[in-house]
């Protein structure tokens, strides 16, 4: 008899992904009406995501307050406005519009199959955002229990701690629930909190990245 008796998925790169930051910049240059080479966008890509891990920027908690989230995004985000002005609340805009957010090829699937065997899904994220929004938009929010968001508990992966509130908030130990993640570092971290791991590829949105092992996994195929 198979004992998984709760499956926790990561949210982006796992059951969702967003165009690339680069793409995502071109895309928004040309609606503020200035075009832009792929090199110029991947270029300011580059810049927003060295400066979003520097020691200095990571002082401040983006994970842990929704505020501080969308307060430095903006900033981040905002590197290139002297350039094309109003660019960098248009690129928080795009990166936060559920429905830029596409899941992956076998995501809504999975998310039935397992959700139809009653296991009950907790959605586990590093996140300043409410990306229940992503859910509600394509009418999925009712295929997950709980959603576990790092800046509403005051934890993020790897810490023990997020792993073991979702685990609380499906009323499942830890050794009868599953993680299904794609980060080798945030995701494994539930390796140390007991639970069984799933890591998958990170791929481009619409892609097959495998998720559907999950739903075999619950259902012992």
């Amino acid at each position: 008899m198979n004992d998984v008796l709760g499956v926790l998925f990561d949210f982006g790169g796992t059951l969702f992904a967003h165009d690339p930051l680069a793409a995502t910049i071109m895309s928004t240059s040309r609606r503020l009406g200035t075009e832009v080479t792929s090199q110029w966008a991947e270029a300011l890509a580059d810049r927003v995501q060295s400066a979003a891990h520097t020691a200095d920027e990571l002082r401040h908690p983006r994970d842990l307050d929704d505020r501080v989230w969308r307060q430095r995004w903006h900033v981040l985000y905002a590197l290139a406005d002297d350039e094309i002005p109003g660019l960098g609340a248009e690129l928080y805009g795009a990166m936060h519009d559920p429905l830029q957010w596409q899941p992956y090829a076998a995501t809504v699937a999975t998310l039935q199959r397992v959700h139809a065997t009653g296991v009950p899904i907790a959605v586990v994220s590093n996140t300043g955002w409410d990306v229940r929004t992503v859910f509600a938009a394509r009418d999925l929010q009712h295929l997950v229990h709980t959603f576990v968001l790092s800046y509403e508990v005051g934890a993020v992966k790897p810490s023990p701690q997020i792993f073991h509130d979702a685990c609380r908030a499906l009323h499942v130990e830890p050794e009868h629930a599953l993680m299904v993640g794609d980060d080798p570092v945030a995701d494994a971290g539930a390796v140390r909190a007991g639970l069984r791991t799933l890591l998958l590829p990170a791929l481009p949105p619409g892609a097959a990245n495998g998720v559907e092992a999950a739903a075999r996994i619950v259902t012992g195929e």
